[in-house]
């Protein structure tokens, strides 16, 4: 039993920690909540070295088969771990300012990641299915937490309903699949579908409802109508929570239920990836041209990058899983970047959640200017930043795999997509600027950010090391 519990130590860690901040909290006077702060600080870097403590090369089983202690487990675990820890750092200032740097922020945040890394480590459906519900409930009302705005309340009423009907389509898909293979273990409807058990028709039609839940966790395109709603609704640090962890927990999804359990079904689950891959870049980069919000336009730019990403999965092997997974950590630190910058430009009674608001930034602070023109940059795959090297592997992959159409699309798309990520540029760079007042933000944010940018630059000139670890991951893991 102590041995199974090894397994779900990082998950237990995070369980004790939310539960301790939570007492804690209510002890803690207003004018001290900085204590919690600390303490969820504290818990999510004692959990980075639990993680790093613990991994293994070779995977370990525990609770009858229901979770998986893998590398991909636990270099998924420390990235979500990181940009939680980078959110709550970056959005401290904003927090204060605005009545939110309380003790449900902390808890619920460490709840939704508590849901992130029991998707990551999941082998059977049902955590899966438990993981995914015990993130997105806390998401849900993270959205909702400034109650004294319509929008933050609008935006939460919209993301939970299509959220419970997203996940009712997925559990009805979970229960199609079981009633043709008899299983809920990931292995053994591996085996059933390879071995071409059960019901095929009832297979095609369940996983049609499984790859609908993936597709509106992912935010792509049939199934992308709360994604600018809510990004652009809820409070900047909540965008960023659900703009960067959620996606490294969506891939595993993904990964595990699509490359794994399903794998039988690969010409089935190839056909309906193709299409939501092809809508998600031409839609989503048509559409952020117009925006005038940036979290909108990130909100789009989100869409269009889950499409990029799902070129991977296209191409069903391994170098494709591993450079849709570096495509997946890429987006995620150039995602923790750009809204970092956002909020450090954000004080009391000023969102900066405008394009407008980066005018003339050069002329406010070069410095960032130049980090956010690095994630802009990146955004758009211009090298040498992070970004074009994401891209061009999961193009390499899909050329590989003769989707040489799909490949002409995405770059094509991703040359519309330059244009409004390079607007951002011009106008920090050419417009007088129209905010002239001083940017403050705490010490460690600002060296954690400027960290963050430069992070892109080395890994784009560098990226040998980041792709290396994801292929480590997906070669060394269990799915």
């Amino acid at each position: 039993m102590i041995a199974q519990l090894y397994t779900v130590l990082p998950e237990i860690a995070i369980l004790v920690s939310a539960c301790v901040v939570l007492i804690v909290d209510l002890f803690v006077p207003e004018s001290k909540r900085h204590v919690s702060f600390w303490l969820t600080q504290v818990a999510l870097l004692a959990t980075i070295w639990i993680v790093v403590a613990t991994a293994q090369l070779a995977p370990v089983h525990a609770f009858s088969g229901m979770v998986v202690d893998d590398m991909l487990s636990d270099v998924l675990r420390l990235f979500a771990l990181v940009a939680v820890s980078l959110m709550l750092f970056y959005s401290r200032a904003y927090l204060m300012a605005r009545g939110l740097f309380r003790g449900e922020m902390f808890v619920l945040t460490l709840f939704s990641l508590l849901g992130m890394m029991v998707m990551m480590a999941a082998a059977n459906f049902i955590t899966l299915y438990l993981g995914l519900e015990l993130m997105s409930l806390s998401l849900y009302a993270l959205v909702a937490l400034q109650r004294d705005s319509s929008a933050p309340s609008e935006a939460a009423m919209k993301y939970f309903v299509l959220g419970a009907l997203a996940s009712g389509m997925l559990l009805y898909g979970i229960s199609m699949i079981y009633g043709a293979t008899g299983h809920l273990d990931l292995d053994r409807v591996a085996d059933a579908t390879l071995g071409v058990q059960g019901n095929r028709t009832l297979l095609v039609f369940g996983l049609v409802f499984v790859v609908s839940g993936i597709a509106f966790k992912l935010g792509v395109v049939p199934y992308h109508m709360w994604v600018p709603d809510v990004y652009h609704g809820a409070p900047t640090p909540v965008t960023l929570l659900i703009g960067t962890a959620p996606k490294l927990a969506a891939f595993a999804f993904t990964l595990r239920v699509l490359a794994g359990a399903l794998k039988g079904l690969e010409f089935d689950w190839q056909g309906m990836l193709i299409v939501l891959a092809v809508l998600s870049m031409v839609l989503g980069n048509l559409v952020a041209i117009a925006q005038v919000n940036i979290k909108r336009m990130l909100a789009y730019s989100t869409i269009a990058n889950m499409g990029f990403m799902l070129m991977g999965f296209l191409a069903a092997d391994l170098n494709g899983y591993s450079a849709a997974m570096f495509y997946v950590v890429a987006y995620v630190l150039t995602s923790l970047a750009s809204f970092g910058v956002m909020l450090l430009l954000s004080r009391e009674g000023f969102e900066a959640d405008q394009i407008d608001d980066f005018k003339g930034l050069n002329r406010r602070s070069p410095w960032w200017a130049f980090v956010m023109l690095i994630v802009m940059f990146s955004l758009a795959g211009v090298p040498p930043t992070l970004g074009f090297y994401a891209k061009f592997a999961v193009i390499e992959a899909a050329v590989n795999q003769g989707f040489v159409w799909l490949a002409v699309v995405a770059v094509l798309t991703s040359v519309v997509g330059a244009f409004y990520y390079l607007r951002v540029v011009k106008l920090m760079y050419f417009d007088d600027p129209v905010d002239t007042s001083p940017i403050v933000a705490p010490g460690d944010a600002r060296a954690l950010l400027s960290a963050n940018g430069i992070a892109l630059l080395v890994f784009g000139i560098l990226p040998q090391y980041l792709m290396g670890l994801c292929t480590l991951a997906v070669t060394q893991s269990h799915f």
